[in-house]
């Protein structure tokens, strides 16, 4: 399987509701409001389930997408992904996700070695 490398360091290609919307199976995506809406929020809607996935400008931008600063900021930079950003090293968005995600980190590090 490919990668699709969000703008954190998350991959997209990995994501339930990437996968269910590239697939355009909504029997999956269901699926996936249901497990998000017990996780996360009872009032999740089906939009936040379809997604194109993070770093597509233009396409359907599903889940925390439409609200992330640290996406609204890569595609201000108009980067491919945080790893290509001059800032990266200097990010606070970044600094405090990779609190969360610390693989996200390990992703981004790795793709900012091979540049």
């Amino acid at each position: 399987m490919n990668q699709l490398i969000a703008f954190c360091g998350l991959d997209c290609a990995k994501c339930d509701a990437y996968l269910a919307t590239q697939a355009n199976d909504d029997a999956a995506k269901q699926r996936v409001l249901e497990k998000w809406r017990a996780q996360y929020s009872p009032d999740i809607p089906l939009a936040a389930v379809t997604c194109d996935g993070c770093v597509t400008v233009g396409g359907r931008a599903g889940g925390y997408c439409g609200q992330c600063p640290i996406r609204a900021c890569g595609v201000t930079h108009k980067v491919a992904n945080c790893a290509h950003c001059a800032d990266y090293n200097a990010c606070d968005k970044l600094a405090g996700f990779f609190k969360t995600v610390p693989n996200a980190r390990v992703t981004l590090d790795e793709i900012r070695r091979a540049l």
